[in-house]
C-alpha cells in the first residue's frame, strides 16, 4: 500500500523533546514500513525516519532560534507539497487537524485523519458539519464526545515501540510526574499526594510560555519548599526509561477529558503502574488493579500511589505488548485503510481486490475489536 503520513510541523518528528503528535506519527511512519508499506512522510528535514521523507521546512518551528516565524504559512507550504502529489498515493493520512479540509474536499475518499486534541471547542462543530465528507479517527472513544455525529470511521489508541522502553523490574522509590507544567495537568496535586506519603516526587515537565505565571506563582514555589520534591525540567526520549522505569508508580492526576495520555503507556511500556484520576481517556488505558489504579477522590489517589507497589511489573510490561506498541497500532490503522480502499470505486483503487478490511464498519471503536 502507497501511504501518505502528514504530521504537524511544531515538533521534530519524532521530537527532541517534549511532544505527543509529532512521536506517535514517528512510531507509526516506522512501523507501516515494517510491515511492508511504501510509507512518504511529510515532516520538518530534522525528521528520523524510515520511510520516504519530503522535507517541507528546515526545522521544527518550536525549537527554530527564528524570531518571527508563520506557522500557518509553513503548513499551507506542506500541503501544497502533498496536493501535487496527491495521485501518488493510494491513502493520505492526516495528523493536522481540520487546515486541509478545504484544499482536499475533492479526494476526500483517500483520505483518513486522526484527530489528536481535545474537540470541546466552540467553532469545531460548524467545521465537522461542513465537511463532513472527511473519515476522522479518534484517539479514545471519550475523544468524541463533544462531536458525536462527526464522521468518525474507527478509534485507534497510540502505540509506542517497546524496544525503545526499557523494562525495569524494580523501582527505586520515588514516585514520577512527567509532562508539562500547566493548570489541566495539575502538578500541584501530584506534589500533594507524595508529601502526604512522604515519598520522594521526581518531575520531569516542560513550561510553555502560556503557563509561565502558573509556574512562577503556584508550582515553583512549592516545589522550593518541598525537600521531597526534586524537578528536573523538560527530558527527551533517550532519558525516559531511567526516569519512569526507576518509579514506583507514575502520578497522573489530569483535571481535564485528556483525549489519550500518552505518558501512561510509555510508563506501562516500563513496567511502571500508573495512578490515573478518572477522567477523560483514563478509563480506556488503565485497567484498574492491574496496569494501575483509577481514582476520583485525593484520598484515593494518596491510598492507590501507596500500594502501586504491589502490583505485578512483568505484567503490566505483558499488558502493554498486547495493546499498545507500535505494531499493534500499525495493523489497527491498516484495517482503516482497507476499509477506505474498500469503498472506493474499483477503477479508483488498485488495491481493493488485495486488501482485506477485518469487517466493513462505518464505525469501528477499539472496543470493537479488541
Amino acid at each position: 500500500m502507497k501511504i501518505a503520513q502528514v504530521t504537524p510541523l511544531y515538533e521534530a518528528v519524532p521530537p527532541k523533546l517534549y511532544g505527543g503528535t509529532e512521536r506517535v506519527v514517528a512510531h507509526l511512519t516506522d512501523a507501516l514500513v515494517d510491515l511492508g508499506h511504501e510509507v512518504t512522510l511529510f515532516a520538518s528535514a530534522d525528521a528520523q525516519t524510515r520511510a520516504r521523507l519530503i522535507p517541507v521546512r528546515d526545522q521544527a518551528i518550536r525549537l527554530d532560534p527564528a524570531p518571527l516565524k508563520s506557522d500557518l504559512a509553513a503548513h499551507m507550504t506542506m500541503l501544497g507539497e502533498v496536493l501535487d502529489r496527491v495521485d501518488q498515493f493510494d491513502v493520505i493520512h492526516f495528523h493536522t487537524d481540520m487546515i486541509h479540509f478545504p484544499l482536499f474536499r475533492p479526494y476526500a475518499d483517500r483520505t483518513i485523519t486522526t484527530l489528536h486534541g481535545r474537540l470541546d471547542l466552540k467553532d469545531l462543530p460548524g467545521v465537522y458539519e461542513r465537511w463532513s465528507d472527511f473519515g476522522l479517527i479518534s484517539i479514545s472513544d471519550d475523544q468524541r464526545r463533544p462531536l458525536p455525529h462527526a464522521n468518525w470511521k474507527a478509534t485507534v489508541h497510540h502505540g509506542i515501540p517497546g524496544d525503545q522502553y526499557v523494562f525495569s523490574p524494580r523501582s527505586e522509590g520515588y514516585l514520577a510526574f512527567l509532562g508539562r507544567i500547566s493548570p489541566e495537568k495539575r502538578p500541584d496535586r501530584a506534589i500533594e499526594i507524595a508529601t502526604k506519603l512522604g515519598r520522594p516526587l521526581k518531575m520531569a515537565a516542560k513550561v510553555d510560555a502560556a503557563d509561565k505565571i502558573y509556574w512562577e506563582e503556584t508550582i515553583r514555589p512549592m516545589v522550593e519548599a518541598n525537600p521531597l520534591i526534586e524537578f528536573i525540567g523538560e527530558i527527551g526520549d533517550h532519558q525516559k526509561s531511567a526516569f519512569l522505569g526507576g518509579a514506583e508508580a507514575l502520578l497522573f492526576p489530569i483535571d481535564w477529558p485528556e483525549p489519550f495520555g500518552l505518558v501512561m503507556i510509555e510508563a506501562m511500556a516500563c513496567g511502571t503502574p500508573v495512578v490515573a484520576f478518572r477522567c477523560g481517556s483514563t478509563p480506556e488505558i488503565i485497567e484498574d488493579g492491574a496496569t494501575g489504579f483509577l481514582v476520583d477522590t485525593m484520598e484515593q489517589a494518596v491510598a492507590a500511589a501507596d500500594r502501586a507497589r504491589l502490583l505485578d511489573r512483568e505484567a503490566i510490561r505483558a499488558r502493554f505488548e498486547l495493546r499498545f506498541s507500535a505494531a499493534a497500532m500499525a495493523r489497527r490503522y491498516l484495517d482503516v485503510y482497507g476499509d477506505l480502499l474498500a469503498r472506493r470505486p474499483f477503477a479508483e483503487a488498485p488495491l481493493a481486490d488485495v486488501v482485506t478490511p477485518l469487517r466493513p464498519l462505518e464505525d469501528r471503536s477499539f472496543a470493537a475489536i479488541a
